[in-house]
């Protein structure tokens, strides 16, 4: 097999444009693609030309040849997902750019939030001629996601910063960081500025668990330690007790992954990384040694990824056991029996399956137990958390759903820590419709039905899909967005360009432009690189500030 995508595959399908035969699956045409955990690439037509992997923005791609140790298991995972083969075009189909209507001067769009979506959304509009994109975004420091979310042990998957990086060098690009809008600024003063304003502010709220014991001291979110770890200065004082042996963790997709492996990983190796200093030294001086994943339903059920959960296994200082059985619903067993299942979802089962029992004696790793088919009941403690309390589930296939069914057999895990990873959600936008079910702002394809007003991303569509998800996800809304203003459904902004940064500056006198961002970042890598350290993170806004507007800021002694 020449080439293989690997664990850091960001899925934002520039690879499958750069193929010369189209053997890179699943395409964005493919009714799969926005589900997809990662692209593959199939062997039996690779032709090994190697254009893929200059395309690939995070290093994903490698011929086989160049594969560690640790990632020879994507080759059987990128042919398992062409097992069986199936008929495809000789080039995967590439949709045309609608091109904004000259006649109606260059388009200027708004853009409030800097992640993935956000950015992608601005490299979709400058490829309009004369285009011009605001991107307005409340902390001092753009990214998102890639930059307080991904974990620090994966430095892989934040080379897309590097494409980040080229969109805002890009000419009619221009940031308005530190500016909250809604605070700050309002809805309407974007308009006045702007053709459009497109929203693109991700879910940064957690679903709760709704049971007792939720709210003491020690129980958490999943999210707030991911923050308190990658430095985000909303979750820089979060001061987690790490003070007992074990951590449960409720739930079981890739940040309950990131987080029991940063709860169990030698600080040391750590130190290698840009983790923020606050948490290196808090899990230096930790007491962790096991940490609990809990999942109401059955290991085929798993929210976590196959490449996630391959990266994990391939670790040889980390410990990885099962509690109990594998809990597989009727269905799954009746299509294993039958050859009927998903050549990836075998895989991962035999993943799984292959892990030792979690009653064999403790070695000298720490470890991370899979516990499946155990519902929360109440967190335990009294001044603080002390443990939990779970309800055994049997899964039954009910109209072609595996659901989780409570058996009635109690069992209590003592833990110093719980911290819940149930899964994302949206939060209401200023002066915008919101969903309160789906924790989305309604829209069509994109369109809000505020005039002028476009979503984008984890808020347009739902907390799912992955980072480069978002890229096919905003070239839609910036369609739709262009589709209108041809129509001439955008009238004229009123006030020129020029006033807008004006405006932002009197309302932040601190605001931080790009020239500011550029200085933060140099600032953290020089930082890093004196101590051997890709970059250290800065995490007060206020010293953030500060670096941006100065040329000749110093790093500490």
């Amino acid at each position: 097999m020449p080439h293989v995508v690997t664990r850091s595959c960001c899925g934002d399908a520039s690879c499958v444009y750069a193929c010369p035969v189209n053997c890179i699956h699943p395409t964005p045409d493919e009714p799969d693609f926005g589900t997809a955990e990662m692209l593959y690439i199939d062997p039996a037509s690779c032709v090994d030309c190697g254009a893929c992997v200059s395309a690939c923005p995070v290093g994903a791609i490698k011929p086989h040849t160049e594969l560690t140790s640790s990632e020879l298991a994507f080759i059987d995972i990128n042919a398992a997902f062409h097992t069986p083969p199936a008929p495809r075009p000789v080039q995967a189909p590439v949709t045309p750019i609608r091109r904004a209507d000259p006649a109606r001067g260059p388009l200027r769009v708004a853009i409030v939030g800097s992640g993935p979506a956000a950015l992608y959304a601005a490299d979709e509009v400058l490829k309009q001629d004369g285009a011009q994109v605001s991107v307005i975004e409340r902390l001092p420091v753009p990214y998102g996601l890639v930059r307080s979310g991904v974990a620090p042990d994966h430095p892989d998957t934040r080379q897309v910063t590097k494409l980040f990086a080229t969109i805002e060098a890009e000419e009619g690009f221009s940031y308005h960081l530190g500016v909250d809008v809604g605070r700050d600024v309002r809805l309407a003063d974007l308009l006045a500025h702007h053709h459009a304003v497109i929203y693109a502010t991700g879910a940064s709220a957690d679903r709760r668990l709704g049971i007792e014991g939720e709210d003491l001291p020690g129980s958490g979110t999943a999210t707030a330690f991911v923050g308190w770890y990658n430095g985000h200065p909303d979750h820089a004082d979060l001061a987690p007790d790490l003070d007992a042996e074990r951590v449960v963790i409720v739930g079981n997709g890739n940040v309950a992954l990131d987080v029991a492996r940063i709860l169990v990983t030698d600080p040391e190796r750590l130190a290698r990384t840009d983790i923020a200093d606050h948490a290196l030294e808090a899990l230096r001086h930790s007491a962790v040694r096991e940490v609990v994943v809990l999942a109401r339903r059955g290991a085929t059920q798993a929210a976590y990824t196959l490449p996630e959960l391959t990266g994990l296994l391939a670790r040889d200082d980390i410990e990885v056991v099962v509690d109990g059985d594998l809990c597989l619903d009727p269905e799954t067993v009746r299509r294993r029996a039958a050859g009927e299942l998903d050549a990836t979802a075998e895989l991962a089962l035999q993943a799984v399956e292959s892990l030792p029992p979690a009653t064999l004696p403790r070695g000298s790793r720490r470890r991370i137990v899979l516990r499946f088919g155990a519902q929360p009941r109440r967190i335990l403690g009294v001044d603080r958390v002390a443990g939990i309390e779970i309800e055994r589930t049997q899964v039954r296939t009910e109209d072609g759903r595996a659901v989780a069914v409570p058996t009635g057999e109690v069992e209590q895990i003592e833990a110093g820590a719980v911290l819940r990873s149930v899964g994302y959600r949206g939060v209401a936008v200023a002066d915008l419709p919101f969903d309160e079910l789906t924790g989305t702002v309604p829209n069509a394809l994109g369109r809000v039905e505020v005039p002028g007003v476009y979503v984008a991303g984890w808020i347009k569509r739902g907390p799912n899909g992955y980072i480069g998800t978002n890229k096919s996800c905003s070239a839609e809304t910036v369609d739709k967005l262009v589709e209108d203003f041809n129509a001439g459904l955008l009238p004229a902004p009123t006030r020129p360009l020029k006033d807008f940064a004006a405006l932002v500056r009197r309302a932040r006198p601190d605001v931080v432009d790009g020239t500011g961002w550029r200085r933060i970042r140099r600032f953290e890598q020089a930082w890093g690189e004196r101590d051997g350290r890709p970059a250290r993170r800065l995490v007060d806004p206020a010293r953030m500030r500060e670096i941006a507007s100065s040329s000749r800021a110093s790093l500490p002694a």
